[in-house]
């Protein structure tokens, strides 16, 4: 299953990290993370909190730019949010497993 949609009503997002282009690292240059229409990908990190209960801060990839005005300590939603479960071997043969958070946007609250 992918791109399952998630509903996050009744939790409180907040910026800990800007948003910024996505990159990762080919050959040791870094290259801006594309889609698959060659449209940017930004990534942004939150700290995602219910009411009573602890926390976790979580990497929410962007698929369109952000804008201005979301600095850290701001209080966001995410737009059209999804969630996707992944495993893969690393380069040492370890399993890695995680959820890869998504949104086509952030909206500020308040």
């Amino acid at each position: 299953m992918r791109d399952i949609p998630v509903v996050l009503t009744g939790w409180r997002l907040m910026v800990t990290e800007e948003p910024t282009l996505k990159t990762r690292e080919v050959d040791g240059t870094a290259e801006v993370v594309t889609d698959r229409d060659g449209a940017s990908q930004f990534v942004v990190s939150v700290f995602v909190k219910s009411k009573g209960q602890k926390g976790e801060e979580i990497r929410v990839t962007l698929g369109t730019d952000p804008g201005p005005g979301f600095e850290e300590g701001t209080l966001v939603e995410l737009v059209d949010a999804t969630v996707s479960p992944y495993s893969f071997k690393n380069g040492k043969g370890e399993t890695v497993s995680g959820l890869a958070w998504r949104a086509m946007g952030l909206k500020p609250l308040g």
